[in-house]
């Protein structure tokens, strides 16, 4: 096609074609093993009438990112030239300084008042703290995901009006700038402008980031700040039960997950006294409570997420199992809710013991809700000897039947009732009782019918605190230190400032002051630092590395005690007593005794500031955004397009891809074979058997591994952590096996069990779809050079709620 054709004058398209390879070479210094021609000349090749600098610098975007799995520094390119459109795209609205994106902000009714005006009185100190250069961090995805989903718009053009660091400042400012209602905060923690330069420092070089609400809602006029909410269970009357679907639907309609218990509701056939009539049981109104988790879908942005906890001993139990099935009545299924079982230690050992199990109406026992560890045992003995039970069924058989739930849908999760109470730091008293977790597992807080228990979570990237010399890498523990007490300091005045949509919800979070600090980027420091998933020292490594964050959390824990006074309900805790959550576990692998030591006699004499501290949640997209692995979790593949709300992105294990440069292996040819193995090297012999090894995916380790790490990390988390277990091709006696692992380990909860047959997984090529960004012209992209092959990664309801991540 002419340039006549296109109707751009031959000079130009050449001013044209000079600013844009100008930019995708300045864009690309610094990056050997990029061709910025690659890029540049395709994109040059196929413009269109109209084009602009700003839509061929996006479809430069879009080439570079369909190469990323050719070379994984394609990524940082797209991510640079990403940064510069979107600075561009702020400066068009008269943006050009940090203050200036506030200000306008504030106009559009999307900032507070109180932050609008504490970055105008700092304006010079704040605008100097930006670091524009800390752009740099981001891989293309994580950038994508910021600019598509966090930092503010204009309401009507659709604009960006603050860039990633712009955004990241101005969390740090309604985190750690104004005092806030309280009016507490601040008083005596470094807040202000030096508080706010603290966590933007830690948030720029990517090394921390709260969870998706608070970066969605820090510093907004309404700051829903916090992720998750545990409901108890209503009370078995009509009342109580449309009183919860109104607080969960308050609760969904901020973007919280939900957790709501359901075992005091009456079984199926149970007499209703005031009509004479029979109950249907808790199937409808957990079908009701379904419509209405779909239709308060989260402010428009996200479908609303929750997930329902039931004891095994109800009566309705085996119906409740069926509720995620894809066959059968649909009037008899919930396919939006999520389902988990919460587990008394009696139903595991009849279990082992192949006995029976009784099941009952919770109108006749209903004490039976608030009784665990020994005194559940009694009552639910005393109980079967009286003859109260509805029926009795095989318990190896009901078990049988949950893991078959977990086989077909992921669903219906292990939790583990005693464990979850007995280690509690909020159970010291008998009328304190954890009664479930919330909808990701990592949470274990207390709950009654008038408060509602809220976790405030944030994630260390521990990827970030790793430091390398000319002797190698190692493992940065004072940085990491440093890094909890910054974060714990935060995830506190979060609880201050978080906006409430429930009276429940605000008396339970400002009484306990629970916090939820958790990690990403596990694998990521095994792959730094040359380690086995499963090896024993990085097994060592895990442990420690939890210690460490459970020791500077409680150690800043108590000092935040000391000069705001610890929390309300202080007294009613195990620490209150001189019991730490260590302390459950005799065979911790503690390795400082005598900081721990120094911790307990600081805790006798000052308190503590939060009833729970630590909860490793999942982390999908602020890990994303991190550039880390999620979470506590090894790579589910090493070459994959990843779905997301965005769009689809390529990623690469860019850590295999630097060990195999190193030994000269990376080719087309290997690329090909690890694209026809879908993202696994296990079989491929030209790669070194250590690389194999160190790179096996999640669907290739040993889960008994897993586990272990879990368990030995167990002793340092007083709260508890999302932990998806992995089997390709899950039967009911490896599922069997391994969830009585976890539970002789002495594992709280576990999460999603991830199955092969639950992952859509197909092949398509780069050429087809190079990338998620698509310019304004309706003209096809430009082709890469080599298309390949790519393995597309959707795993099952990927993104069930961004509330925890």
């Amino acid at each position: 096609m002419s340039t006549a054709t296109l109707g751009i004058a031959p000079h130009e398209l050449g001013e044209t074609r000079h600013a844009l390879f100008g930019e995708v070479e300045a864009a690309a210094a610094g990056l050997a093993e990029v061709e910025p021609n690659r890029v540049a000349e395709p994109v040059v090749a196929g413009v269109w009438p109209g084009a602009t600098q700003a839509d061929l610098r996006l479809r430069a975007i879009e080439t570079a990112a369909a190469l990323v799995a050719q070379e994984p520094a394609y990524s940082r390119l797209a991510a640079r030239l990403l940064a510069r459109h979107i600075r561009e795209e702020v400066a068009g609205q008269g943006v050009h300084r940090f203050s200036e994106s506030v200000e306008t902000g504030h106009r559009l009714g999307l900032i507070a008042d109180d932050v609008a005006e504490f970055v105008a009185a700092h304006a010079g100190e704040l605008d100097a703290l930006v670091d524009d250069g800390a752009d740099d961090r981001f891989e293309y995805f994580g950038l994508r995901t910021v600019y598509d989903r966090y930092v503010y718009r204009h309401p009507t053009n659709r604009q960006v009006i603050e860039t990633a660091q712009h955004f990241l400042l101005r969390v740090a400012c309604g985190l750690m700038g104004p005092v806030g209602a309280a009016g507490t905060i601040g008083r005596a923690v470094a807040g202000g402008v030096t508080g706010v330069a603290e966590l933007y420092r830690l948030m720029s070089r990517l090394a921390y980031l709260p969870s998706s609400p608070t970066l969605f809602n820090a510093g907004a006029r309404r700051p829903q700040l916090s992720s998750c909410f545990l409901l108890d269970s209503p009370k078995d009357e009509l009342d109580s039960i449309y009183e919860r679907y109104t607080q969960a639907a308050r609760l969904s309609k901020y973007a919280g997950g939900i957790g709501i218990s359901w075992s005091r509701i009456r079984s199926r056939g149970s007499l209703i006294r005031g009509t004479n009539g029979l109950s249907n049981g808790i199937v409808p109104w957990l079908r009701t409570f379904d419509s209405s988790v779909a239709a308060v879908n989260q402010g428009g942005r996200r479908k609303g997420a929750a997930c329902v906890y039931l004891e095994p001993w109800h009566a309705d139990v085996e119906d409740f199992l069926q509720l995620r099935d894809s066959t059968g009545d649909e009037n008899r299924r919930t396919h939006n809710l999520h389902l988990a079982n919460w587990i008394p230690d009696e139903f595991m050992r009849r279990v082992e013991a192949d006995q029976p199990w009784s099941l009952f109406d919770p109108k006749v026992v209903p004490h039976l809700v608030d009784l665990w560890g020994g005194d559940f045992d009694v009552a639910y003995r005393k109980a079967e000897a009286e003859g109260l039970a509805t029926k009795q069924v095989s318990a190896r058989e009901l078990y049988g039947r949950m893991m078959r739930t977990l086989a077909q849908t992921g669903n219906g999760w292990m939790t583990f009732k005693d464990q979850a109470n007995r280690t509690s730091n909020q159970t010291a008293v008998p009328e304190n009782v954890v009664h479930l977790s919330n909808l990701c597992t990592e949470i274990l807080e207390v709950t009654s019918d008038g408060e509602t228990a809220v976790c405030n979570l944030g994630s260390l990237n521990l990827a970030a605190h790793v430091r390398f010399d000319e002797a190698g890498g190692e493992f940065d523990f004072a940085a990491l230190s440093e890094s909890v007490r910054i974060a714990v300091t935060v995830l506190d005045r979060t609880i201050d400032l978080s906006y409430y949509p429930t009276a429940e919800a605000a008396k339970a979070n400002l009484r306990w002051r629970p916090t939820g600090l958790g990690v990403m980027g596990l694998a990521d420091v095994f792959f730094q630092l040359r380690l086995d998933f499963d090896a024993p020292e990085a097994l060592a490594l895990s442990t420690r590395i939890a210690e460490e964050i459970a020791l500077s959390a409680y150690e800043t824990s108590a000092e935040l005690a000391a000069t705001l006074g610890r929390h309300e309900t202080y007294d009613q805790t195990r620490a209150a007593q001189g019991v730490l959550h260590v302390d459950h576990f005799p065979d911790a692998a503690i390795t400082q005794a005598a900081r721990w030591a120094a911790l307990r006699t600081r805790v006798a004499e000052v308190g503590l500031r939060n009833s729970l501290l630590i909860a490793i949640a999942p982390t999908a997209t602020i890990a994303s955004i991190a550039g880390a692995a999620e979470c506590i979790e090894p790579v589910v593949s090493n070459l994959f397009k990843r779905e997301t709300l965005s769009g689809e992105f390529l990623q690469v294990n860019r850590h295999l891809i630097q060990e195999l440069k190193e030994h000269g292996l990376w080719t087309d040819t290997l690329r090909e074979k690890i694209v026809a193995t879908e993202g696994s090297i296990a079989g491929i012999d030209e790669i070194p058997a250590e690389i194999r090894s160190r790179f096996r995916t999640a669907w290739e380790l040993p889960q008994r591994a897993l586990i272990d790490l879990a368990a030995a990390r167990t002793p340092f988390i007083d709260q508890s952590q999302s932990l998806n277990l992995f089997m390709a091709a899950p039967n009911i006696g490896k599922l069997s096996s391994m969830y009585a692992y976890a539970w002789r380990k002495g594992l709280k909860t576990t999460y999603y069990l991830r199955s092969r047959p639950a992952t859509a997984i197909a092949k398509t090529t780069l050429a087809a779809q190079p990338g998620s960004i698509r310019p304004v012209s309706a003209q096809p992209a430009p082709q890469p050079r080599a298309a390949m092959s790519l393995i597309n990664l959707n795993l099952e309801n990927p993104e069930v709620c961004e509330a925890c991540q």
